[in-house]
């Protein structure tokens, strides 16, 4: 007992007699913000953290596709999780379902919070180039934009934030109308700082056209057609035109050939880290989607396909007589085998009568049935998209004539005749030649998370009765209501816990 008296003794004498600036150090391991933003390293560290959302289960890695591809006319959930499978139906119950919405919408703030610590800190970082620091302030508002371009499709009047918050800060309600001009802005300062082209490991950051294609999807939604087509000029008669071409169809959905000429933004993906999906050092870079979209016994089978885009597909054959390339490497579906002498991830396949998966970003060509981390690059916006976007624009500014060739040069690279031989019913008349985009853009981009813009930007869910078409094509569509499923609800926690959201989205 006197030794234990004795010891605490001498560690009190010490605690009073010892100079109290030894007991104040910084831990070196967990830096504080201020300590943090002071050299161009600690700036290219921050935006390489933005770039670490994509990575996160809420976005690009997992939960998007579900809201993107699923939700559109061109999947659909039969998933025994009910939940998860009514928020691809629009049977919204629980606002804070975490993979319906919660997820996503938490991510995406993460992702937005990481670039407005960037656009706030790294301007008044001294820079020996500073090129080098307009690049890194352009790749985070691409970036920024990027994520508001996206809460636009999926929640319309998300909340604008950029600014630096503290835990009590509340932000104000925005329009959609808000988001797309945060969206404008963002993109167009952007593009006049980033490079046409990167090289080396900085191959993936955004572009100069990359930022442009994203301001001209942006612009298009708006129906602002004369600016989107000044955005999109960029990349046929502007200093774009060398940067971009078509390579085989194929080549955009492995990991093989990947960010190659037609590639104008794509995700890098890596089976590198085999961990779980989360914030740490270490954790997952690839993605999961290929494991919750495969076929059943193969995956999760989660989602699937809706068989309609198979028969569109073989209702135009070649100029050889041959069925349309790009099913075979879009869709699994019962006759893959016969058509094409494709195996479903090596085997021979069970089907349901009219059953289709997503093939696109599968690794079944390496007969690799482990697809939990997929490397395989998401190319989220492709030229081959650009060339059908520039059609639409050229449409909607009652230039159909001039559109042809754009399309034309997607359908000569699968050996389909030029549009107007093949459909020469269509002529100059521009609603004729939409609804064949609306075809085209099927087609060439199914399951590649464009549809539910396309079908927004359309207008084909603001009438009922273009919501009862849809609905022909995909059933659960018959649960949409007008006005209400065009966006998801805001989270209801995030109603409860900010004042100045007073409501949720309309009719939730």
């Amino acid at each position: 007992m006197k030794k234990i008296v004795f010891s605490l003794l001498i560690t009190v004498s010490c605690l009073l007699s010892c100079d109290k600036s030894l007991l104040d150090q910084d831990n070196p391991n967990t830096l504080t913000e201020s300590q943090f933003w002071a050299t161009e390293s600690d700036a290219q560290r921050g935006v390489n953290a933005i770039y670490h959302m994509f990575y996160q289960p809420g976005t690009w890695s997992r939960w998007i596709y579900f809201r993107l591809d699923l939700t559109s006319d061109e999947g659909f959930s039969k998933s025994p999780w009910i939940e998860l499978a009514d928020w691809t139906r629009f049977q919204y119950v629980n606002y804070n379902f975490l993979e319906g919405n919660v997820i996503t919408y938490k991510d995406t703030y993460k992702a937005i919070f990481r670039c407005n610590q960037v656009l706030t800190h790294v301007p008044t970082i001294e820079f020996a180039d500073e090129n080098k620091k307009a690049q890194l302030l352009a790749e985070a508002k691409f970036l920024r934009g990027f994520y508001y371009y996206y809460a636009a499709l999926l929640w319309e009047n998300f909340p604008i934030v950029t600014a630096l918050q503290s835990p009590t800060d509340a932000p104000e309600a925005s329009t959609l109308a808000d988001v797309w001009a945060l969206v404008e802005t963002d993109l167009s300062e952007a593009a006049e700082a980033l490079p046409p082209q990167w090289n080396g490991n900085d191959i993936g950051r955004p572009t100069k056209g990359a930022a442009l294609a994203l301001l001209g999807k942006t612009y298009m939604q708006q129906h602002k057609w004369n600016e989107a087509k000044a955005a999109l000029d960029y990349f046929f008669t502007g200093e774009g035109t060398p940067y971009y071409d078509l390579v085989a169809y194929q080549d955009n959905f492995r990991a093989e050939n990947e960010n190659n000429k037609e590639s104008v933004f794509e995700i890098q993906f890596s089976d590198a880290h085999k961990t779980v999906a989360g914030d740490g050092p270490s954790s997952a870079m690839g993605n999961s989607r290929a494991q919750f979209f495969a076929p059943r016994s193969i995956g999760w089978s989660d989602g699937q396909a809706r068989y309609w885009l198979v028969n569109e597909f073989k209702k135009e054959k070649t100029v050889d007589g041959e069925i349309d390339p790009r099913l075979r490497y879009s869709l699994f579906y019962p006759s893959l085998e016969t058509d094409f002498g494709d195996k479903i991830y090596g085997r021979s396949w069970q089907w349901d009568a009219d059953e289709a998966w997503f093939r696109k970003y599968a690794r079944d060509y390496k007969q690799n049935q482990d697809d939990y981390f997929n490397e395989v690059n998401n190319r989220v916006i492709r030229f081959a998209d650009v060339l059908l976007l520039y059609a639409e624009v050229l449409n909607e500014l009652n230039q159909t004539a001039s559109a042809y060739p754009y399309v034309d040069r997607v359908r000569a690279r699968v050996n389909l005749a030029p549009l107007a031989m093949a459909h020469a019913n269509i002529g100059n008349d521009k609603d004729r030649f939409r609804e064949r985009l609306k075809m085209e853009r099927a087609l060439e981009l199914c399951g590649e998370s464009v549809r539910w813009a396309d079908l927004k930007r359309w207008g084909d869910l603001e009438t009922q009765a273009g919501i009862d078409r849809v609905a022909e094509r995909d059933p659960d569509f018959n649960n949409f209501v007008l006005d209400k499923h065009i966006r998801l609800p805001l989270p209801e926690v995030e109603v409860a816990n900010n004042p100045n959201l007073t409501t949720n989205n309309p009719h939730y």
